[in-house]
């Protein structure tokens, strides 16, 4: 799995962090941020309603 930010359209709702903790996190501006060695999601099954939470969509899930 392979997860990608788009740190343009993020707006810090916070969100992801909220919903997969394991995996995201807020950077000491408020956006959304991949915990180090979280990058492929840790097979945390979260990971993908965290993308389908943010209100903007700035969380892309592929497979690899």
């Amino acid at each position: 799995m392979r997860i990608a930010i788009d740190t343009d359209r993020c707006i810090g709702a916070g969100q992801c962090a909220l919903t997969a903790p394991g995996v995201f996190t807020q950077d000491d501006d408020g956006f959304s941020a991949l915990l180090p060695g979280r990058e492929d999601g840790a097979g945390d099954p979260l990971v993908r309603e965290a993308a389908r939470a943010c209100p903007v969509q700035a969380i892309e899930v592929t497979d690899d």
